[in-house]
């Protein structure tokens, strides 16, 4: 039998990116999974799992012999989702609400392999600088946007936004580390012998 191959269940260029810091081989595949269809619950933490526990069911059929990881992320605010905005109006109107003040990440992810599913979840807080309108559409005409829950990144210079986090920076970027390290060890996968 062949050896199972770790999927990652996201077309995300960021989640790629960080898997990619360990020697871990792996493939890109697009999760089937309609979220809209899953009900906020009030719950972020909750909704993330549950967002990413979709992901990875829709995968199970199609890689029933392999590691599949996959992970959801989204900002909260004031009982707010943010997911990614819709247009630049929203765009723009996020970021105005998250200027001078704290938001929350919620990153889900979970591992499904050998009829197994793990989850987890990490929140990271963020304080964001207080921006101006013309800020905020010079961050929006020079930064993607469009596929960023919030409507922000946090890496390279769209840091610039950013005055303190707490909490692990990668869970901002949409996969933290820390939980990823923590499921794969329990199927028998330590990041620590994938350094590269």
């Amino acid at each position: 039998m062949a050896e199972p191959k770790l999927i990652l269940g996201s077309q995300s260029p960021r989640r790629k990116e960080i898997l990619g810091y360990f020697s871990l081989p792996f493939e890109q595949m697009s999760p089937n999974f309609d979220e809209a269809a899953v009900p906020f619950n009030r719950d972020p933490a909750d909704y993330v799992c549950e967002l990413s526990n979709g992901k990875a069911q829709s995968l199970a059929a199609r890689f029933s012999n392999d590691i599949i990881l996959t992970a959801d992320t989204i900002v909260w605010k004031e009982g707010k989702i943010y997911g990614k905005p819709k247009n630049a109006e929203e765009a723009f109107q996020t970021l105005s609400e998250f200027a001078d003040s704290w938001h929350s990440v919620f990153t889900g992810i979970t591992v499904l392999f050998e009829g197994r599913i793990l989850n987890a979840f990490e929140e990271t807080k963020v304080l964001f600088n207080p921006l101006t309108p013309d800020q905020i559409r010079r961050y929006h005409s020079k930064l993607r946007w469009e596929d960023k829950a919030g409507g922000y990144a946090i890496q390279m210079a769209g840091g610039l936004a950013v005055k303190k986090i707490d909490g692990c920076y990668y869970n901002v970027m949409g996969l933290p580390i820390h939980s990823l390290y923590k499921l794969l060890l329990v199927i028998g996968i330590d990041l620590w012998n994938h350094l590269k």
